[in-house]
């Protein structure tokens, strides 16, 4: 198991059209993404393989993809089809190949997996409540320059709430609070008891009867998050793909899907509103904080609510180390912490 056998975002399915070719970095990898004859995704190595210039620079036409330098022209499982300088001759194509790698679309989404088999077993995260009845999605993107690991901490991290997003997202309250965490197949999930209405100037508008909060923070192996609030008949889901562009820059999908009831359509630019001022706040904070473990190293100190971040930084430890994390043992905590 390798960080290269997950599926990770390349871009929204707007973003490609027919006819177009696109540039996407993962990983350090950079990719050429265009539909092919059947609207297809197919991502390809940006690189030519004959002299090497970036296939993305080149033009799609009739679902194959040729490349601007010399115009070597590529079908949609990356087999080298025609070579213009060689006329009709076929016979001195060989077997040559871009490399390619494997593509899902799915939920208005486009996945890339860098993995040249990979296992169809581990499938693209899917959104929760996307286009279900009742629900209304906000679709966010932003980039952060820290890592995945420190992003996806970040969003499941619920003391620093009351600092960075005070007053906009929670006020500090001095409220016990009590949790469990559980690590098992490969996640890790905290269940919140005892959470008041404390949401902000938001909390007018999501809890206003202050009806008991059923809250769960989720980390799924290796790079999502997903963030789950009911209270009473309405549900807000806040989940984030964090995607490894490089070391240090990190590309973050971030789905707001509502269950409002009458109101879903009028709070929607509230939402949006609302999310965005959010994440621009721990952009500020992340960036920061990657300013100073570049200049003094990563020296982390942990109190008890960063059981949480120990347990996700548990599963991609076991990723880097060739381990499946969901073959790690099952462990649970319960936690106190004040907020």
């Amino acid at each position: 198991m390798k960080m290269e056998n997950y599926w990770y975002i390349a871009c929204q399915s707007h973003e490609l059209q027919r006819d177009q070719v696109i540039h996407r970095k993962i990983l350090g990898e950079w990719l050429a993404l265009y539909r092919d004859e059947n609207e297809k995704v197919v991502a390809l190595q940006d690189r030519c393989i004959h002299r090497n210039s970036q296939l993305s620079k080149g033009r799609v036409k009739d679902g194959k993809l040729q490349c601007g330098y010399h115009g070597w022209v590529f079908d949609g499982e990356g087999k080298l089809v025609h070579i213009p300088s060689e006329g009709p001759n076929t016979q001195k194509l060989g077997n040559r190949c871009a490399k390619r790698y494997e593509t899902r679309e799915q939920q208005d989404l486009i996945f890339v997996c860098l993995e040249v088999n990979p296992d169809l077993k581990l499938a693209p995260f899917e959104m929760p409540k996307y286009h279900q009845k009742g629900f209304e999605t906000v679709r966010l993107f932003n980039i952060f320059h820290n890592n995945v690991l420190n992003c996806a901490e970040n969003y499941v991290d619920v003391p620093h709430t009351v600092f960075v997003h005070d007053k906009i997202f929670r006020v500090q309250m001095n409220q016990k609070i009590q949790a469990e965490v559980n690590r098992t197949s490969g996640a890790v999930h905290v269940d919140y008891f005892g959470e008041k209405s404390n949401l902000g100037w938001f909390s007018w508008f999501l809890n206003p009867s202050g009806a008991p909060i059923e809250h769960r923070d989720s980390f799924y192996a290796p790079n999502t998050t997903s963030v789950s609030y009911k209270f009473g008949n309405k549900e807000f889901h806040i989940t984030s793909q964090s995607i490894p562009i490089e070391d240090q820059i990190t590309h973050v999908y971030t789905d707001l899907t509502f269950n409002f009831g009458i109101w879903n359509k009028l709070a929607r630019p509230i939402v949006r509103y609302q999310g965005q001022s959010v994440i621009d706040q721990d952009i500020v904070a992340l960036n920061n904080q990657m300013e100073v473990i570049n200049k003094y190293g990563i020296n982390f100190s942990n109190s008890t609510a960063d059981i949480i971040h120990v347990y996700i930084e548990s599963l991609r430890e076991a990723i880097e180390k060739g381990e499946d994390p969901r073959t790690l043992s099952e462990k649970k905590n319960k936690i106190e912490f004040w907020i």
